[in-house]
């Protein structure tokens, strides 16, 4: 009846698929089809009141999906209506968000004034966004690729919350419903080959397999290639190629040469089959010749049972897509390929140009008929006392998820009060930091979870592992733990707070981004903490801003950055990253220069994650030592504690200069720092006063600047008056180890002329002062550019 390989079902019996006889009731299965008749209905429906009944002044198209949500329908009716339960969740492919709407609708979970909202103001997303559509979405999916796989880090999240606390929430099935052409996409597979997935048998893949894509109808037949490649990673493999109605024809005389002949066919052949009057498809499949018993077969037939039997795909059977799901491993991920027709029951149906095509209001109309409503009254229910009604009111009753429990009060110090004498860099900052927690704030300590992709030892993370352990699904023997030699101890525990993933750094943000999520997602709070090299930021971009537009929130390092790793060159090297973080949305980027301001910075910024309203943070770190006498930290802790707060607002100001008799005001960032202040002491030798502002975050002092003059508050604060007080305009001089322009809107603070140092080309090998000179971000073309603003 189906084409699939045999395979183990959940209870460990070897019996194939193939042979499970149907567990549907007469009475389900017909509910069942009139709750997916009436899904198509209302998903069309809902882009239709969007594009034609909606003014539309500025005559930019709304857009929508009618095609690819048709051919979600049936593969979701049949989750929602027949397996799914409160504990599961699901991704849902992006231009399927009105099938979603439409389900959530019938369960009573989406209030109909909604329904005539796609792509409004207020109302339902273009895409599945669980933060800004009003009804149940659990993952965002507007970016391809990336959404599907976040489910995969939703689960592995989960079974870390479970192995740390008995009051984590039960585990359920995570589900992602993906469009074929999303395979394309490298996050897939980046994903599914990270270590511990082969063991998560609670993930289930639906790959909706339309074979088209937005330009086109896929061409040839790829399925064997993603099924080999699916099954290599270790997952269990299903494939719904036909339904029941035309297997029963395969089992007729010349029915095994219809499957051969069908299977063979290219993807444009058989999609132009579709588009054909019925009376022409015998001819098409007799295209090339054919046995007579294989004539005799589809001659026979009428051609509207024939036009029936070559639509019946694996993917629109509901029985077997019900008992697909039911049967599905659970020592192991499975992935189903369940082929459907794009547009299936529409006017549409299989047109290659029909991904974002509209259906007109004559075709609205007949649509309408045909599924037992009408386009006068769209959005009719059905009646309390109907099998489907029941249904619908059954399923919304096992779907309601409990209240999520209070977040607890998490007590983050301020400082933890140890002072720093020797020259450090702000990396090994960061790993002192997280080593003393345990001990100095051990109420903080089990929030707090590390990732990194294969680069925990070179980010100074081994201290904070050898206190807490490496997190794994199951205890694994640690072979070294004799070895008295070691330092880094990898102790791998269901109990460890620190998750290693492989050289990817898409699934190190991802896992975050889901990480970043628990808290609002199961009512339990998690500060995550991932660490890379500052140049792969860019590389983890999209998923990061991802995780970010979904809700998560976390705490992103990058370590080393710039130029300042010399020796490195070119190839570790990062120019555009500061920048990267001050433009990020619900994001703060920090570059803190000493490690007495990377405490603080960084314990400021766990505050704000895992919170309603929080932020997460971007530390771009640096493994130059500086020597912590160049911050000049105040004795008097009534000053210290004012620098602090500074600090944390974005900067302060090294010199003790009233900024009325300053003649030139240079202001650093990050590991520049030694130079800025090198720089400032010969112009004072010179006999021209010279300040000096150090910022923390420019992203903050951005900020600041922004909100002068706005009627809303800002989130800024003042800062950057107390920096570039109005009073007193003086040439500006700004350097970082980052491109110039990241600091280049400070000349609009008081409209001062300004010199804006930075790295603008690509570096190479040499010692970090040939570096600094080659860019000219040493003392002295720091020096040289006050000079020149100063006309000397």
């Amino acid at each position: 009846m189906t084409q699939t390989d045999d395979r183990p079902l959940a209870d460990g019996s070897d019996q194939p698929l193939s042979t499970i006889r149907p567990g549907l009731t007469d009475d389900e299965a017909t509910a069942l089809r009139e709750i997916s008749t009436r899904v198509l209905w209302l998903s069309s429906a809902i882009v239709d009141a969007a594009n034609r009944n909606r003014p539309n002044p500025s005559g930019v198209k709304v857009g929508g999906h009618q095609a690819s949500s048709a051919s979600m329908v049936d593969i979701m009716v049949a989750l929602w209506f027949h397996e799914l339960t409160h504990e599961d969740r699901v991704s849902v492919k992006p231009h399927a968000s009105p099938v979603l709407h439409a389900i959530n609708y019938l369960l009573g979970d989406l209030d109909p004034k909604y329904l005539r909202t796609l792509r409004e103001k207020g109302g339902l997303q273009s895409y599945p966004s669980r933060i800004k559509d009003p009804d149940t979405v659990d993952f965002s999916t507007g970016s391809v690729g990336i959404g599907a796989t976040a489910s995969l880090w939703a689960a592995m999240s989960l079974r870390y919350l479970r192995s740390r606390s008995a009051a984590a929430p039960a585990a359920g099935r995570f589900v992602s419903l993906l469009g074929d052409a999303e395979l394309d996409e490298g996050a897939i597979w980046e994903a599914i080959a990270d270590p511990a997935v082969p063991s998560m048998g609670e993930l289930l893949w639906i790959v909706d397999l339309n074979r088209q894509s937005l330009d086109r109808v896929v061409p040839d037949i790829q399925i064997e290639r993603l099924q080999g490649m699916f099954a290599a990673a270790g997952w269990q493999v299903i494939t719904l190629k036909w339904g029941r109605l035309i297997s029963e024809l395969f089992e007729l005389p010349g029915g095994e040469e219809l499957r051969v002949r069908l299977e063979a066919m290219p993807n444009e052949e058989y999609q132009r089959m579709l588009r054909v009057d019925s009376s022409q498809i015998a001819d098409r499949i007799l295209d090339g010749g054919g046995s007579d018993r294989l004539r005799a077969l589809v001659r026979d037939l009428e051609p509207a049972r024939l036009a029936a039997a070559i639509r019946d795909l694996g993917g629109h059977d509901l029985g077997l897509l019900t008992d697909t799901y039911s049967s599905a491993a659970t020592n192991r991920p499975t992935v189903i390929f369940a082929y459907t027709i794009k547009g299936r029951g529409l006017p549409t149906e299989g047109h290659p140009n029909n991904h974002s095509a509209l259906l007109t209001e004559a075709q609205m109309h007949d649509l309408a008929e045909r599924c037992g409503t009408s386009l006068e009254d769209p959005w009719r229910s059905f009646s309390a006392d109907s099998i489907s009604g029941r249904l619908c009111s059954t399923r919304a009753e096992l779907l309601k998820r409990p209240p999520l429990r209070p977040l607890p009060e998490v007590a983050v110090p301020t400082s933890l009060g140890h002072p720093y004498r020797k020259p450090t860099s702000t990396q090994a900052a960061l790993g002192r930091l997280l080593a003393d927690i345990p001990r100095d704030a051990p109420d903080l300590a089990p929030y707090i979870v590390t990732c990194s992709p294969d680069v925990a030892s070179s980010t100074n993370l081994g201290g904070w592992i050898n206190k807490t352990g490496v997190w794994s699904i199951a205890d694994r023997r640690d072979w070294f733990a004799d070895d008295t030699e070691r330092i880094l101890k990898w102790a791998e525990l269901p109990t460890g707070q620190h998750i290693e993933l492989g050289i990817a750094e898409v699934n190190l943000v991802s896992l975050l981004g889901e990480l970043g999520a628990t808290w609002s997602r199961w009512g339990h709070r998690l500060i995550p903490i991932g660490t890379l090299y500052d140049p792969f930021v860019s590389r983890a971009l999209e998923p990061w801003s991802y995780g970010i537009y979904a809700g998560g929130q976390s705490i992103l390092v990058g370590t080393p950055s710039g130029v300042t790793l010399a020796p490195e060159g070119g190839a570790h090297q990062s120019i555009t990253t500061p920048s990267i973080g001050l433009e990020q949305p619900a994001c703060t980027a920090w570059e803190p220069a000493f490690a007495q301001d990377l405490e603080w910075t960084f314990l400021h910024a766990m505050t704000q994650v895992g919170i309603p309203g929080g932020t997460s943070a971007y530390f771009r770190l640096s493994t130059r030592p500086i020597d912590p006498d160049l911050a000049r930290l105040p004795e008097e802790p009534a000053l210290l504690e004012r620098r602090r707060l500074q600090a944390v607002a974005g900067g302060y100001r090294l010199t003790d200069h009233d900024p009325g008799s300053e003649q030139v005001t240079l202001v650093g960032m990050g590991a520049i720092m030694p130079e800025v202040t090198q720089a400032a002491q010969i112009l004072e030798n010179l006999g021209i006063a010279a300040g000096v502002v150090c910022l923390t975050s420019a992203d903050l002092v951005f900020r600041s600047f922004q909100q002068r003059g706005e009627r809303r508050p800002g989130t800024g604060g003042n800062i950057v008056e107390t920096l570039f007080p109005q009073p007193y305009p003086t040439p500006l001089v700004t350097v970082l180890d980052g491109h110039p322009h990241t600091l280049s809107f400070l000349a609009g603070a008081r409209g001062d002329r300004i010199r804006c140092l930075g790295v603008t080309e690509f570096g190479q090998s040499s010692s970090l002062a040939d570096a600094y000179a080659l860019h000219g971000i040493d003392a002295g073309s720091i020096v040289d550019a006050a000079l020149g603003l100063l006309g000397r």
